[in-house]
């Protein structure tokens, strides 16, 4: 695993080697940024099941403000921590040790973008499109999710397809 673009472009990462874990490809995630293009510049990015936390890493690169990560597996957080200071990205990230739901309930924070990769096992995807819709915590949601899965998406939501996983973009009305 490794940064695809930007100022860190090449610099290997630690990815997360546990049980279900199934890490953002690098197809995907290549795919995804160029999708984003110029929205990542200067944004300020939430990370939600960041894992080893190449996507918030990757939009770093390529020119985000900060980004907060959202995890609460201990393994993951070990590597995500381990990514940040391999890349020496320390002063733009936060670490969240939180349930996401929790901290999506408890934050006041706006951000520009939200990253998603929950799960495919269980509702999450489906439950973060819920709280989404019911009350945007960033201008944009990109969620990754699996292209069989059936998502109740906002109107002028757009899903793109990758294989077997689909990456769904919402969007908050201005």
């Amino acid at each position: 695993m490794r940064i695809i673009a930007g100022r860190w472009k090449g610099h290997g990462l630690k990815p997360l080697r546990a049980k279900g874990v199934r890490p953002t490809t690098d197809r995907v995630r290549e795919a995804w940024m160029s999708a984003l293009g110029d929205d990542v510049i200067d944004a300020k990015v939430l990370d939600l099941f960041a894992g080893s936390g190449a996507l918030g890493l990757e939009a770093l690169s390529r020119g985000a403000r900060s980004v907060v990560f959202v995890e609460r597996g201990r393994a993951a957080l070990g590597v995500l921590r381990a990514n940040i200071e391999h890349l020496g990205a320390g002063s733009q990230c936060t670490v969240v040790d939180r349930e996401v739901f929790r901290y999506l309930s408890q934050s006041t924070d706006a951000f520009d973008l939200a990253l998603a990769d929950p799960p495919y096992a269980g509702d999450a995807s489906r439950k973060l499109v819920e709280r989404w819709a019911a009350a945007p915590f960033a201008r944009a949601l990109w969620l990754e999710h699996p292209w069989r899965e059936q998502l109740r998406l906002p109107d002028g939501s757009r899903t793109r397809r990758y294989g077997d996983t689909a990456l769904s973009t919402l969007t908050a009305p201005h």
